[in-house]
């Protein structure tokens, strides 16, 4: 029986990064993964090919606007969906062949098959062929992460009623695509057809998309979406979605108890997603599930097995790669006996739609609800030379601060390469940097970047320079 200091499973975001952060510090390190490829959801079905799929229905759209450019074009410009799709894919077996490359290069054992637990020092490799491998670890870090939910009355048959997975692998561009759901994949996916030539219509059960961040945004980003076409039926109900041959219909309840039907030939189920155990048999191991599904785990990300952690999806808080990379390093830090944290609060979220949105900290409705004292500066992207000169005028950076203290508190932006731009708010409130000292800092001209000093001297003393 092999044997190691760690046994990481799961090789997504969460689980890879950790398995490397072990590696430097000296353990003898394995990572257990079910699928033959590396990388998790993020890499395979999530992140990175939505980004491609992003990434290229953008350049097509950018096609539009050529001719104000001074750009002329003779002949059609047509979408080659299936070229398109093929890309996507292309970029995902690089990307996860480069985490397998990194797995070399720790010299990091990969084990492939479903992990589980036997007792809570070893666990059972099942293989594809139906052998099976067991190992022994001085300490598990359960990394399993996440899949689509649904809801309880929708049957997925994952060809017209589908899932993100599906939605990353057409093989036609729908003509009515519906969506249920007006979160972050929703509404990235969306946005991918709707640049395709699809119509597309949201349905949202509370009152407005893209609800866990701040008001202005939602605000926003509806409105920029609704001028490319993109319809919303937010504070609706779904009671029904079926497939009828090659389309589906989908029933909706608005507030007033009206009902609506919508028909299209795809409905995407975007309704967030669920913590991932199946298989895992955590009771073997004595570790406590929550009833929401989760692994249950204290501030050191510590299950009530001391030699066994979770991190990522499977945990509270957001699911977000880049958390779950946060947890897996921590981890692996703490095993060490090391010292490091996490600040929860400075974890960013990024939505990945044209324009950008993203946000780090606390919204304007939390600081109400929290009764803070507060202050907001606001500056809008159409007063930026960079954003005229490229023609990105939609979106505003937003920096909300304490009113006494003036240290940041909030940073809310939505506009071009925002999510690039979020890094500068998370460093500044990592060292709890104040307006006053982020409105000092020279920003190059001429930048998107501009917005972010200009919103900071609006909130310190409404002086904004440009507007």
């Amino acid at each position: 029986m092999n044997s190691f200091d760690v046994v990481i499973i799961g090789s997504g975001p969460g689980g890879y990064v950790s398995a490397i952060r072990c590696a430097q510090l000296g353990f003898k390190t394995a990572i257990i993964e079910k699928y033959s490829t590396l990388g998790g959801t993020c890499l395979n079905v999530g992140c990175i090919p939505s980004k491609a799929l992003l990434a290229s229905s953008h350049h097509y759209s950018d096609v539009s606007h050529f001719a104000e450019h001074g750009i002329e074009l003779t002949g059609e410009v047509k979408v080659n969906l299936e070229k398109m799709i093929a890309r996507k894919q292309a970029v995902v077996d690089q990307t996860c062949s480069g985490v397998k490359f990194l797995m070399d290069k720790n010299k990091i054992t990969v084990l492939e098959g479903l992990g589980s637990f036997v007792d809570a020092t070893h666990v059972v490799v099942a293989k594809a062929d139906g052998t099976s491998e067991t190992v022994e670890a001085k300490n598990i870090i359960i990394a399993t992460g996440s899949k689509p939910a649904n809801l309880p009355f929708i049957k997925l048959d994952k060809e017209r009623i589908i899932t993100s997975t599906e939605a990353l692998k057409l093989k036609e561009i729908p003509k009515h695509l519906i969506i249920i759901g007006g979160g972050v994949i929703g509404i990235e996916l969306g946005q991918v057809y709707l640049r395709l030539g699809a119509q597309v219509s949201v349905v949202e059960y509370l009152d407005r998309i893209i609800p866990g961040m701040d008001a202005s945004l939602s605000k926003e980003l509806t409105k920029v979406f609704k001028k490319q076409g993109m319809k919303f039926y937010v504070s609706h109900k779904v009671k029904s979605a079926e497939r009828n041959g090659d389309g589906v219909v989908v029933q909706a309840e608005n507030a007033k108890g009206e009902t609506i039907t919508l028909e299209g030939d795809y409905a995407l189920v975007s309704v967030g997603r669920r913590p991932y155990t199946d298989g895992l048999n955590a009771d073997k191991a004595g570790v406590k599930i929550t009833d929401k599904g989760m692994v249950e785990v204290n501030d050191h990300l510590q299950t009530n097995i001391p030699n066994i952690y979770a991190i990522g999806d499977v945990v509270r808080g957001a699911m977000l790669a880049h958390k779950a990379e946060e947890e897996g390093t921590m981890v692996a830090e703490i095993l060490a006996g090391q010292k490091p944290h996490i600040d929860y609060n400075l974890i960013p979220g990024v939505v990945y739609t044209w324009p950008e949105v993203a946000a780090v900290g606390q919204t304007e409705e939390q600081l109400k609800a929290a009764g803070v004292d507060y202050k907001a500066g606001s500056f809008p992207f159409k007063a930026l030379g960079r954003a005229r000169a490229g023609g990105d005028l939609d979106g505003f950076v937003k920096i909300l601060a304490d009113a006494k203290t003036d240290e940041v508190l909030g940073v809310h932006m939505i506009g071009a390469r925002c999510a690039d731009l979020i890094a500068e708010a998370v460093t500044a409130m990592e060292f709890r940097a104040s307006a006053e000292d982020i409105s000092r800092m020279s920003h190059a001209h001429p930048t998107f970047a501009e917005a972010i000093k200009e919103a900071a001297l609006a909130a310190t003393d409404n002086r904004a320079l440009h507007v």
